[in-house]
Protein backbone atom coordinates (compact mmCIF):
# COMPACT_ATOMS: atom_id res chain seq x y z
CA UNK A 1 0.00 0.00 0.00
CA UNK A 2 0.90 3.42 -0.64
CA UNK A 3 1.82 5.78 1.80
CA UNK A 4 -1.14 8.79 2.09
CA UNK A 5 1.77 11.48 1.62
CA UNK A 6 1.87 10.58 -1.88
CA UNK A 7 -1.99 10.68 -2.45
CA UNK A 8 -1.86 13.72 -5.09
CA UNK A 9 1.04 12.39 -7.02
CA UNK A 10 -0.52 8.76 -7.24
CA UNK A 11 -4.57 10.63 -8.23
CA UNK A 12 -2.29 12.57 -10.71
CA UNK A 13 -0.84 9.66 -12.16
CA UNK A 14 -3.98 7.58 -12.51
CA UNK A 15 -6.08 10.47 -13.55
CA UNK A 16 -3.65 11.38 -16.13
CA UNK A 17 -3.55 7.82 -17.20
CA UNK A 18 -7.33 7.06 -17.88
CA UNK A 19 -8.31 10.71 -19.28
CA UNK A 20 -5.20 10.36 -21.78
CA UNK A 21 -6.10 6.47 -22.46
CA UNK A 22 -9.67 7.82 -23.60
CA UNK A 23 -8.37 10.97 -25.48
CA UNK A 24 -5.69 8.65 -27.41
CA UNK A 25 -8.18 5.89 -27.92
CA UNK A 26 -10.81 8.20 -29.22
CA UNK A 27 -7.98 10.50 -31.30
CA UNK A 28 -6.68 7.25 -32.75
CA UNK A 29 -10.19 5.32 -33.63
CA UNK A 30 -11.38 9.35 -35.60
CA UNK A 31 -7.81 8.80 -37.41
CA UNK A 32 -7.41 5.80 -38.70
CA UNK A 33 -10.39 3.65 -38.56
CA UNK A 34 -10.37 0.35 -37.03
CA UNK A 35 -7.35 -1.22 -38.84
CA UNK A 36 -5.22 -4.22 -37.84
CA UNK A 37 -3.07 -3.08 -35.79
CA UNK A 38 -5.70 -0.55 -34.18
CA UNK A 39 -4.63 -1.65 -30.51
CA UNK A 40 -0.66 -1.32 -30.74
CA UNK A 41 -1.31 2.00 -31.95
CA UNK A 42 -3.43 3.03 -29.62
CA UNK A 43 -1.14 2.02 -26.95
CA UNK A 44 1.69 3.77 -28.12
CA UNK A 45 -0.14 6.96 -28.66
CA UNK A 46 -1.84 6.32 -25.30
CA UNK A 47 2.29 6.06 -23.96
CA UNK A 48 3.58 9.00 -25.52
CA UNK A 49 0.59 11.17 -24.39
CA UNK A 50 0.33 9.87 -20.51
CA UNK A 51 4.33 10.80 -20.86
CA UNK A 52 3.00 14.41 -21.54
CA UNK A 53 -0.22 14.82 -19.56
CA UNK A 54 1.07 13.35 -16.20
CA UNK A 55 3.54 16.15 -15.56
CA UNK A 56 0.62 18.60 -17.01
CA UNK A 57 -1.76 17.27 -14.46
CA UNK A 58 0.88 17.81 -11.46
CA UNK A 59 1.27 21.17 -12.69
CA UNK A 60 -1.94 22.40 -13.87
CA UNK A 61 -3.94 20.93 -10.76
CA UNK A 62 -3.11 23.15 -8.14
CA UNK A 63 -4.24 25.88 -10.17
CA UNK A 64 -7.30 24.43 -10.70
CA UNK A 65 -7.94 23.68 -7.24
CA UNK A 66 -7.67 27.63 -6.85
CA UNK A 67 -9.76 28.50 -9.47
CA UNK A 68 -12.32 26.34 -7.96
CA UNK A 69 -12.16 27.26 -4.88
CA UNK A 70 -12.97 30.93 -5.83
CA UNK A 71 -15.79 29.74 -8.17
CA UNK A 72 -17.23 27.10 -5.76
CA UNK A 73 -18.91 28.55 -2.57
CA UNK A 74 -18.13 26.46 0.82
CA UNK A 75 -20.97 24.75 2.06
CA UNK A 76 -22.08 26.38 5.43
CA UNK A 77 -22.36 23.39 8.44
CA UNK A 78 -24.99 22.57 10.59
CA UNK A 79 -23.25 23.71 13.67
CA UNK A 80 -22.70 27.07 12.17
CA UNK A 81 -26.59 27.39 10.90
CA UNK A 82 -27.80 27.81 14.40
Amino acid sequence: MIPARYQQIVFGLVLSGLMSLLVSGITTLRTVGWIDGFAALWLSNWLSSWAVAFPAVLVVAPVTRRIVGRLVRPERRASDRS
